[in-house]
């Protein structure tokens, strides 16, 4: 390894302890070989991002085909509610992209003042190219995505493999304002070449044995071929069979097989930690900088593919998650109040909200049944009330807390809850650290 790559993994693991931020133990030196488990939880989380985006490719194809925009025409509830920490402040549009047969077009329509974005990602979480409001405009236009090889016009955005996710956001201010917001949504559209497409890759569950678990991975791989840089992984991967072309594991010894398994557990562990791959800063846990386009950050790729799945990068949104009361990072009581003095509203030029997931075992955070079917509160909640100083209290609880209260009330969820600021669009002091929420208060 040159000189160079030492210096520059030295120092991602001197900032990670600085930050006071989770490590894996098999985050080493190189000049050690890894052993089975420490290499076993590292190819784990390595693989997730292409087993979850995978499963969600295959729900989505077995009801709309390749290349097929499909647009979510009401904000999001618990019964239509697919991924972890879904949104509920813009309609969304998805489609799964084949460019094996040739570039797709994408046309984004002219979008005024409302916000607007189409995240393209690869099989392996990364934002290639996010278009949109804050990129392209609000004019719209007409774009070609292209794979990464075969002739593309002048122009084309190369997208890294042959299977492309698009989720598009469309901003709704509630229900009121749907059918303007649908007709924006409408001018949405993608045209592709006429012909079958290629049979994906079906996944292996997260939760399957880890021979069935990287047995699929490996066909992912062998579809999707990894980038350049992933070579060192794979160079420490190869030790249980795993390789940019497919999974061929050498006979293990009953020792060595329990061992595989005891990594993969650890992974799992890992993974699913409320507050994995951030940091705290007053009272919310912030993602770190290359949220959406997470290099080989593969650790942080597989906790946000469980805990926060097709993320946006911190340019385009800041997606900040509770620290909760105590270690675990989740909420358990029922009377809490969020309060922002007069002038201190988060800085954006979008919008904000805030959201009360309800938490689940694996690490995944949903909305929760209420009596008002009100999942977030934010800049845009008609009748929110302010106090006679220009301050502004939220007021996260079970019950109505009542009177003029009533109209700030975010129902907490029963059990276990986070709560979730989005800043759509933030500006510089919020995406710098300059600006920092205040703590929700428990009451």
């Amino acid at each position: 390894m040159h000189r160079r790559d030492l210096m520059l993994r030295g120092a991602g693991l001197l900032a990670t302890a600085a930050l006071g931020l989770p490590t894996l133990a098999g985050a080493t030196s190189p000049a050690r070989r890894p052993g089975l488990r420490e290499t076993a939880r590292r190819a784990w989380l390595y693989g997730l991002p292409l087993i979850e985006v995978a499963a969600v490719r295959r729900r989505i194809l077995g009801a709309t085909p390749a290349n097929v925009l499909f647009h979510q025409r009401d904000l999001l509830t618990v019964a239509t509610q697919r991924v972890t920490s879904p949104n509920n402040d813009t309609l969304y549009s998805r489609a799964v992209l084949d460019l094996s047969r040739g570039p797709v077009e994408l046309t984004l329509p002219p979008s005024g003042d409302r916000y607007l974005s189409v995240a393209l990602m690869d099989m392996f979480t990364n934002n290639f190219a996010v278009l949109g409001t804050r990129t392209t405009g609000s004019e719209g236009g007409r774009f070609v995505i292209a794979g990464p090889t075969g002739a593309a016009p002048a122009g084309a955005i190369r997208s890294p493999g042959p299977w492309v996710f698009l989720l598009a956001r469309t901003l709704a201010d509630g229900v009121d304002d749907l059918p303007e917001a649908r007709r924006v949504q409408a001018g949405l559209a993608v045209a592709a070449p006429a012909g079958p497409a290629p049979t994906p890759v079906a996944p292996a569950a997260r939760s399957a044995p880890w021979r069935e678990y990287f047995a699929s991975v490996g066909a992912l791989l062998a579809e999707t071929p990894p980038p350049a840089t992933d070579l060192a992984f794979f160079n420490e991967a190869r030790v249980i069979g795993l390789t940019p072309g497919g999974f061929n594991p050498p006979a293990f010894s009953a020792a060595e097989d329990a061992e595989i398994a005891a990594g993969v557990a650890e992974a799992a562990l890992f993974a699913a930690q409320p507050r994995g791959g951030t940091y705290e800063a007053g009272g919310w846990a912030y993602p770190r900088a290359n949220l959406g386009d997470f290099g080989e950050d593969y650790e942080f790729r597989a906790q946000i593919a469980l805990t926060g799945l097709f993320a946006l990068p911190v340019a385009e949104a800041i997606y900040t998650r509770s620290t909760g009361d105590d270690a675990t990072g989740l909420y358990r009581g029922d009377r809490y109040r969020l309060s922002f003095p007069k002038g201190q509203l988060l800085p954006v030029d979008g919008f904000w909200s805030l959201t009360a997931y309800k938490a689940f075992p694996e690490g995944q955070f949903l909305f929760a049944p209420n009596p008002i079917n009100r999942y977030s509160i934010g800049d845009r909640t008609p009748g929110l009330v302010y106090n006679p100083d220009g301050s502004l209290d939220l007021w996260i609880t079970r019950e109505d807390p009542g009177g003029a209260r009533s109209a700030n009330w975010l129902p907490a969820p029963d059990g276990a809850f986070i709560l979730s600021l989005r800043a759509y669009l933030p500006r510089p002091a919020m995406i710098t650290g300059e600006y920092r929420a205040p703590p929700p208060v428990r009451l």
